[in-house]
């Protein structure tokens, strides 16, 4: 007996879709049936990702976001819909980092992983589920009743790691953010989750892998080894799934057992 997910007539929005993660998420919903549309500053990666998945024969849009940015939030939110309806899934992927001890955290450093991270992973989520909300209220029109929303946390934020105290912090709030909107929204059909990932080899880190540093690291990893971004792909069908409507606040550690 085989079993497949199938996202046809679903509308996915993908923010921080222009690489890594973001890129592979983008492909694996449309891959599954959904419309994707790709959110990022780096519109011309974008496009080029577009082309590859309607290449693929999927479906995908582009808007420019900024998450930094309220008004670029709401904009982007408000053009996707008016181009392709509404927004049934949202990937709140967009996340930064910077390296350093606490004590040479500065202010702007502080600032940059936080606005990013924590403020603009909760108001673009604010956004969409407030559209989500509305629809199911009654007050706006949709044929899909309820949402999938699935932040993209980090093992980080429930171990944490050595010189990212920040961006652990970050990713710890990620996790409360997504309980408390489970907790708010789920009565609603508004299914919030989200995903831990481990250390994934992506193009931000994949020259890391193989420095002194690098391989002392996955040394340290249970199965002494890094994950590639497609590790992910049956985490965010399930929580993306029609039939996933009984998972709800869940917290999934991706991370090779790095956690345990």
């Amino acid at each position: 007996m085989s079993y497949s997910i199938d996202l046809s007539g679903r509308v996915a929005l993908v923010t921080g879709a222009s690489s890594g993660l973001g890129a592979q998420f983008a492909r694996t919903l449309a891959q599954a049936g959904a419309c994707v549309v790709l959110a990022g500053r780096r519109t011309e990666r974008l496009k080029t990702l577009r082309s590859e998945i309607e290449g693929a024969g999927g479906d995908a849009h582009v808007v420019t976001l900024d998450v930094t940015d309220l008004d670029s939030i709401k904009s982007a939110v408000a053009h996707a819909e008016t181009e392709v309806g509404t927004l049934d899934i949202l990937i709140n992927n967009s996340g930064v980092s910077t390296t350093q001890r606490l004590t040479e955290v500065s202010p702007d450093d502080y600032d940059f992983v936080m606005d990013t991270n924590v403020r603009g992973a909760f108001f673009v989520a604010q956004e969409v589920g407030k559209r989500m909300l509305a629809r199911a209220q009654g007050s706006a029109p949709g044929t899909f009743i309820g949402g999938r929303i699935v932040n993209i946390a980090s093992m980080a934020g429930l171990r944490v790691l050595s010189q990212i105290g920040v961006y652990s912090m970050s990713k710890a709030a990620v996790i409360h953010m997504t309980r408390a909107m489970a907790l708010e929204w789920g009565k609603y059909g508004i299914n919030v989750n989200a995903i831990c990932p481990g250390y994934i080899d992506t193009e931000i880190n994949h020259h890391h892998w193989g420095t002194e540093q690098g391989k002392k690291l996955v040394e340290l990893l249970p199965r002494k080894r890094v994950g590639q971004p497609q590790d992910l792909d049956t985490s965010l069908l399930m929580l993306c799934a029609n039939e996933s409507h009984f998972i709800n606040g869940a917290i999934i550690q991706a991370d090779d057992g790095f956690g345990v």
